[in-house]
């Protein structure tokens, strides 16, 4: 189930011009991460607003990292909540900020019905049961209220983290030659702390979806035009990069 995306507000647009911009931050993502994460919150804030009013509500990060996208979120009129299992991230910017929480995206540790916006950002592939930590989310957003899921796709360019290219050989085969080269262990881990997450099992969580409408589905990063490839099997999953379901709950 494929859907275009919803304009609701907001003066987000995926132009070419908006793309490359963030490919060229993506390029600073080691030596300057503070211009990389800071331009991809800016945007990730305007791409939400798209969709929902973020004037007032309450939104959860799942995943949230240090403060580059709380600044965003509240700067956009929510009322921010973080989670991450790793308190080093949650301190990258110095102290852990007020409404953080140390837990399990796959346990969140939230009642259910909980909050306006549940969000997460390019950490599906970090968790070694993906559409549990799905399924959470949409748990704990009130009726009404607006899930937006984003992850790296396993079989697009990036797929691998810090070992693609070679990820396309087996991920297990990407993470023993990155430690050849390097002499340690890449950060992102395959089959620890890095798991392959395609296009294909996003749709099929869709579909098997009841609690959840979707409202869109669209690749993350890409410019308007090339969106149509979404609906092309097999070259979806290498032109894709990074994908992005919205749904809203029943």
């Amino acid at each position: 189930m494929l859907r275009p995306e919803t304009p609701v507000r907001g003066p987000w647009r995926p132009t070419l011009r908006r793309s490359v911009r963030l490919f060229r931050a993506f390029g600073h993502e080691q030596s300057d991460p503070a211009r990389f994460y800071t331009a991809l919150a800016e945007d990730s804030a305007a791409q939400l607003a798209h969709f929902v009013d973020l004037r007032g509500a309450t939104l959860l990060d799942v995943g949230g990292g240090p403060g580059y996208f709380r600044d965003a979120f509240a700067a956009a009129g929510a009322t921010y909540y973080s989670l991450d299992a790793d308190a080093g991230e949650l301190a990258g910017l110095g102290e852990i900020a007020p409404g953080t929480v140390v837990g399990s995206g796959m346990n969140l540790p939230f009642a259910d019905d909980s909050v306006d916006v549940c969000y997460s950002s390019n950490v599906l592939e970090h968790v070694p049961d993906p559409w549990r930590m799905a399924e959470e989310m949409v748990r704990v957003t009130r009726p009404g209220g607006t899930v937006f899921l984003s992850w790296t796709v396993w079989y697009g360019p990036w797929g691998g983290h810090e070992t693609a290219p070679w990820h396309f050989l087996g991920g297990s085969r990407a993470r023993r030659r990155y430690a050849r080269k390097h002499g340690h262990e890449p950060k992102n881990r395959y089959g620890e702390s890095l798991f392959a997450v395609t296009v294909r099992d996003g749709l099929r969580w869709v579909e098997a979806q009841r609690d959840a409408e979707l409202v869109a589905t669209l690749p993350r990063y890409n410019p308007r035009w090339s969106w149509w490839l979404l609906r092309v099997p097999v070259v979806r999953e290498l032109v894709t990069w990074n994908l992005v379901l919205v749904l809203r709950k029943r």
